[in-house]
């Protein structure tokens, strides 16, 4: 009984630190591919790291919007890091839920606006309130 016990605690822990590694998220423009690799998927302040393909990039920036709640959070530009690579710092998603992750991309080869869906979790070691 005991062992069982100890097993369902780990697969427990190992449940709730799932959601606690990075998440990869990657899209297709008209001119440009984007993979972006967040810190988490949770609320609070994430870090970003954008690499663009297929063309120069000069400014990325990101916005995330949950459309079914009508939450809009502001734009937050990210800092070149040279060979495609930008890194962003700041509040993506201000609750739990599904959101829209808008990445933006200008450069030569024109603009893009690569849109992915993610699932935002509560961060380990948090508990939501209601």
């Amino acid at each position: 009984m005991r062992r069982s016990v100890t097993a369902l605690a780990v697969l427990v822990a190992a449940g709730c630190a799932a959601g606690a590694g990075p998440e990869r998220l990657t899209g297709d423009g008209e001119h440009y591919s984007l993979t972006v690799t967040l810190s988490s998927a949770s609320t609070g302040v994430v870090d970003a790291e954008i690499h663009v393909e297929n063309g120069p990039a000069e400014t990325v920036s990101l916005s995330a919007a949950m459309p079914h709640m009508g939450h809009a959070m502001p734009e937050i530009s990210a800092r070149p890091q040279g060979s495609g690579r930008f890194l962003a710092h700041g509040e993506l998603f201000a609750m739990t839920g599904v959101w829209e992750l808008a990445i933006r991309v200008e450069g030569e080869t024109g603009g893009d606006t690569v849109t992915e869906t993610i699932t935002v979790r509560v961060p380990v070691g948090e508990q939501e309130t209601s």
